[in-house]
């Protein structure tokens, strides 16, 4: 059995990323933008010649066989950007053989399958990273600045928003796209990450009650969905979701509103602070024109500050801002607005396995 890694501080932290596809070039990217710390060693694809496009365009070793790859790579860290229904199997499989853990979302397509590659990760004594790239947003992290600090008084209410659009050619650009088994629909897909807002930004959520509908895409999963939430500290909210917005992606949003302040972040990928308005102010005020940016796509500019805390904390100088069980919190809320939805009742946190 491979020895668990320890803390890496006098070299480059060696990356391999798995799944050279749509997220790709994010993870790219930020490893070329930490390279003073970090480098990318391996690619694979099962596709040979995007495999051998991202070797070209990263000057790393190019594989076809994820396990085969295993067996040969240096990397510390193995990212996995392959589909969702695949991600708890290679990430049991890369702690197996002694290597970190770097999941794009969602880390496992069922409950159960999320919690065992959390064993296995701890069972190995490796690190389990869970990207979240959104939380580090400039407009999210002054809204979750002026939460923690009580500016809001008594949180209300709470809305998030994603109204985006694909088309039928993006879910038949791949046979995993679309299903159950791999994919997951417009909740776990493309709304993950706004599910994510709810319980970092709000708290512990009590219950939730979902309607899901397949309306205008020829696929298994849902195309459109809406979400009730009810949260401990007796906040309520909601989540509305589409991928049918005409003509092109729309919006991206979270509304946060209480008796004493009011915040909209929007854009298309919750990089625009619309409204901020509270009873009281504060020095963060100054700061709101400046936390607004335009990203380059509905993903937003955060996988480069994501990759910042994971490489700082496997260097020894901070710890992970989402590991596994914090990545398990929007699974477990997006499990539990699956189950609302196909049994049409309340479902409430936390669930049962």
């Amino acid at each position: 059995m491979p020895t668990a890694p320890g803390r890496i501080d006098n070299r480059k932290i060696k990356f391999a990323l798995v799944g050279c596809g749509r997220i790709s070039p994010s993870h790219i990217a930020s490893i070329a933008h930490h390279s003073d710390h970090a480098e990318l060693v391996d690619v694979c694809d099962i596709l040979p010649d995007v495999a051998e496009a991202a070797a070209r365009k990263t000057g790393a070793r190019a594989h076809t066989d994820f396990h085969a790859m295993l067996q040969k790579t240096d990397a510390d860290v193995v990212v996995l950007a392959t589909p969702s229904g695949l991600h708890a199997a290679q990430g049991i499989a890369a702690a197996a053989a002694g290597k970190h853990v770097l999941t794009e979302k969602p880390m496992a397509t069922r409950l159960e399958d999320g919690v065992e590659l959390i064993k296995a990760c701890d069972a190995a004594g490796v690190r389990l990273f869970v990207v979240k790239q959104n939380r580090r947003n400039p407009p999210l992290q002054l809204l979750k600045r002026a939460i923690d600090q009580g500016r809001f008084g008594r949180i209300a209410l709470v809305t998030a928003n994603v109204f985006w659009r694909r088309e039928q050619s993006y879910y038949d650009s791949a046979a995993w796209r679309g299903t159950w088994e791999f994919d997951g629909g417009a909740f776990m897909n493309q709304s993950i990450h706004y599910i994510d807002q709810l319980s970092w930004l709000v708290g512990p959520i009590e219950s939730v009650h979902a309607y899901t509908a397949t309306i205008g895409r020829k696929i298994e999963v849902e195309d459109t969905g809406v979400l009730s939430v009810k949260w401990r500290n007796g906040a309520l909210g909601s989540l509305n979701v589409t991928m049918l917005t005409y003509p092109s992606d729309r919006e991206g949003s979270v509304t946060v509103m209480g008796d004493k302040g009011m915040v909209r972040v929007a854009g298309v990928a919750l990089n625009q602070i619309e409204t901020w308005e509270f009873a009281e102010p504060h020095e963060d005020d100054a700061k709101v024109e400046a936390a607004s940016y335009t990203p380059n796509s509905v993903y937003g500019g955060g996988h480069a500050l994501y990759y910042d805390n994971v490489i700082k904390t496997l260097r020894g100088e901070a710890e992970a801002e989402t590991d596994g069980r914090e990545g398990l919190k929007s699974l477990e809320t997006l499990i539990a607005a699956y189950r609302s939805s196909r049994d049409g009742k309340r479902v409430g946190l936390p669930l049962r396995l």
